[in-house]
Formats: C-alpha cells, structure tokens, sequence
C-alpha cells in the first residue's frame, strides 16, 4: 500500500485556560505554574500568547491508545501544577466571561510580535484551540493532502465546537472562537494549490511584502508545518473532554492518510470554491450540531447528522485498517448524542443560570477520566 511510505503518527497540542477556583475567572499566572508544570513534563508545556494560557504538546504518537494515554499525562501533570498554585486547568475554546482587557500579554518575542503587527487582534485573541498533527513528510504530497482535506474542515469543527459564550454572552454560535480567530489575515481554510512550488511561491510573496515574517505565521485551518515533517489541523476548538481529544485526533489522522492515498492514485478531488468552504466552516461554527450544515461536494444544506456520517464513511477505510473505527465512529456518535462541549454548556447555563457554574462544568470535564 502506499500508506506504507509514511508513518502518519499523531501529535496533539491542546492549549488551556488558567482559571481562579474562586472567581472563575481566567488567571494570569502562567509564570507561576509553568515551571512546577516543568518539572514533571519539560519542554512538553510551554507559555501561550496570554499570561492565562498554557499548552501542551504530545510526544509522537502512533496509535490512539498512545494518544490517549498522553492526554491524560498531560492534563493531569498540568492539572496538578496549577492546584499547587491554587489555580484550576479549563478546556474550552473561549471563557465564557473573562474579558480579553483583563488579560496580560506573555512577554516573549513572538507574542510581543503578534502585538506590533496586530495590535487589537492580538489583545482579543484570548482562544483555545487543538491542533493536530499528523506526520507525512514528502511536502509535495501533503500539498496534495491539503487540497482534498479541506472539503471535510466543517465537520471536524462542528464536532468540537466548545466556546458559545463570549464576555458573559451567549454569542449563538457553537466555536465562537472561530469567529474571532477569523479576523487574522491568514486564518481560514487554504486555497487548492497546484503545486508544492507554487504554495513555497506564495509563502514567498507573503514575506517579500512584509505580510509576514515567515511560514510559521501562515495560519491556516489545515498548513504545512514549518517546524514538523507534518500536516497540521488548526481548525477546532480544544476539546473539553479526553475522549472528545482522541476522537477528533483520529478523525484528523484518518482523514489525512485517507487523501494521502487518493493523491497517490492520482484520483480527482472536487475542486471546491473557497467562498464555499468559508461558508461551511462559518455555518459549523454558528450551528454547530444543532441545524443543517453543508454538504460541500454536492453544493446543498444537508443536516448535521448526515454530513458527520458522510464523513465517517469517507474516513472508514483507513480506521478499519488501524483499527480504531469501533472506538471512533461510538466517540462520534457519543458525542452527537450528548451534544458537543458548546451543547452541554449551554444546557449547564440554562439551568442555572450561572456562567461561574458553566465553568465549573468546563473544569470538571477538562479532568475527566485523567485522575
């Protein structure tokens, strides 16, 4: 098989909320609990653009069960950090009240970068995503990749959707957090490119006008790592749960080496308008699971439901042969039947009325399954 080339292992990074157990509100602590996180994981952890983030990175994985067994270390060793800071990890794409004018910049070149040349966009950018990547390391073939996968971004998003709630308001939308990171310049779903030459073109064109100052600060919902022979996935939020984790870094990693074979037999791919995917992904993120989405090859509204399933049976090939199609199609399925983390958010806060206990709900599951 021509999969055989490429090993597609799995790495994750997830991207916490630092959160005051009394307030609940974000905490600008990073400085004091990163080095006891240190201690435990190295450079696996690692400071965000805001002093109330904190990230974390799995070592290669190659199977789901690693996956799931690093999240867990992971989260529980951070975990464990912050509460000895007297502090809480959270999981979830925005806080649902901590205002972005509260929050301190991280003091370290690249976020004092993204100040200078974004200013506003840089203060607000108080978001939590997951990005997965996956290892395939012939560029020219993961340019290939790229173009047949940015058909299935919406789903991926919908199904991870956690951030509806935005300086104490239910914003309607499931990934707020995507309407937010939308305004970047570079965000987004990429363009069909033809070539690994024509894309190292526009990188190109990109820094000779001084848009960037190189490829890291392409940002696309699917790029090329600059850093990793990798393709890395940017378009979901962070995941509240383990499971939701694992489910979205299988459907990620299938759904690649899926178009990697399909490029290897040189077979067509429909040839999406951009406008198109940018509508699917908005609407993803407005609805979530909850209405119609789109249906981007046959250009029509189809609901949730349906397009998930077209999804899942584009990527059953590949889950079968690793054998983990019991383990993620029950995750997908789990997950459209409790909702996503933006569904059961909401239902907290429709109960309660309380974004503190909303948090509260974050927090508990963001541990869920890791102590």
């Amino acid at each position: 098989m021509p999969s055989q080339t490429e090993e597609f292992t799995i790495g994750v990074e997830e991207e916490y909320q630092i959160i005051n157990p009394v307030t609940r509100e974000l905490s600008s602590r990073v400085e004091h609990v990163l080095p006891k996180a240190e201690k435990a994981l190295g450079s696996e952890v690692q400071p965000e653009a805001q002093r109330s983030q904190i990230e974390i990175g799995t070592p290669i994985c190659r199977t789901l069960a690693d996956v799931r067994s690093e999240l867990v270390r992971l989260r529980r060793e951070v975990i464990a950090a912050a509460a000895k800071d007297g502090n809480q990890i959270a999981a979830a794409g925005t806080h649902p009240f901590s205002h972005w004018d509260e929050q301190q910049l991280t003091p370290k070149e690249r976020y004092l970068g993204l100040m200078r040349d974004y200013q506003q966009l840089t203060r607000e950018l108080v978001i939590f995503g997951c990005h997965v990547h996956v290892g395939i390391s012939d560029r020219s073939v993961a340019i290939q990749v790229m173009n047949r996968a940015r058909v299935w971004l919406a789903p991926l998003l919908a199904l991870s959707a956690s951030s509806p709630f935005w300086l104490s308001t239910d914003t309607g939308y499931a990934s707020y957090r995507t309407e937010i990171w939308s305004r970047w310049p570079l965000s987004g779903p990429p363009l069909i490119f033809e070539s690994l030459a024509e894309y190292e073109a526009l990188v190109q064109a990109l820094v000779e006008t001084k848009t960037i100052e190189e490829a890291t600060k392409i940002y696309w919902d699917v790029r090329l790592s600059e850093r990793f022979p990798t393709i890395e996935f940017r378009v979901t939020d962070i995941c509240q749960t383990v499971d939701e984790a694992v489910m979205v870094a299988g459907l990620v990693r299938a759904l690649a080496r899926t178009c990697y074979e399909q490029a290897m037999r040189d077979e067509p791919f429909p040839a999406v308008r951009h406008e198109l995917i940018r509508a699917a992904i908005w609407r993803a993120a407005r609805y979530g699971l909850d209405e119609d989405l789109i249906d981007v090859g046959a250009m029509k509204a189809v609901r949730a439901r349906e397009l998930v399933e077209s999804f899942l049976a584009f990527v059953r090939p590949s889950l079968e042969e690793y054998g983990e199609w019991d383990e993620v199609s029950s995750l997908v399925h789990e997950t459209m039947q409790r909702g996503n983390g933006a569904t059961r958010q909401r239902e907290v806060y429709k109960r309660t009325g309380r974004l503190e206990d909303v948090v509260d709900l974050i927090v508990r599951e963001t541990a869920k399954g890791v102590a």
